[in-house]
């Protein structure tokens, strides 16, 4: 953690290793997350609603309590620890307050209502379905930015998060 404090990273090239080829991974799982949002809804409500509540002209069974929680163990769990991760490191780039404050911010909240929303779609009613296009949408965005500026750290290592954080 030193190497990343104190701007050091520049100079460790295991470390910028280490963190290039976890960002790949990450970068994978980014695309991976549109391959099966899309295989399984589209961008339109309607389209939620029927994957959560099921279609009959389709064949569709609503999503069972069990099923929702079986993917829900897994999935608050993971991304609770992707999304830590990459908000940690964050800290350590050099960019302005207000922007890791707002992307720290979007990426927790929009996990959690990625999650949530289905439930919500599910057991509450339909009109949140809107809420798991935007927090779909707003999580992609958020960790596309995360990366984004973790890559941009990478790349420009001499600088210090710390001394340029606090003057914008």
């Amino acid at each position: 953690m030193r190497f990343v404090v104190t701007g050091e990273w520049g100079r460790n090239r295991l470390l910028r290793v280490i963190l290039s080829l976890f960002l790949c991974y990450v970068a994978l799982f980014w695309v991976t997350n549109f391959v099966l949002y899309f295989g399984k809804m589209t961008l339109a409500p309607s389209s939620v609603v029927a994957y959560y509540l099921g279609d009959e002209s389709r064949f569709m069974q609503p999503r069972s309590l069990q099923g929702l929680a079986e993917v829900a163990h897994f999935h608050l769990f993971a991304m609770g620890m992707l999304v830590m991760t990459l908000t940690h490191l964050l800290l350590f780039v050099p960019s302005s307050l207000r922007l890791k404050g707002t992307l720290i911010i979007a990426a927790f909240a929009a996990a959690l209502l990625d999650e949530g929303s289905g439930w919500l779609v599910r057991f509450l009613h339909p009109g949140f379905a809107y809420v798991k296009v935007a927090s779909f949408l707003t999580l992609q965005g958020a960790l596309a930015g995360l990366i984004a500026l973790i890559v941009r750290g990478l790349a420009f290592p001499e600088r210090n998060a710390y001394r340029d954080s606090e003057t914008t």
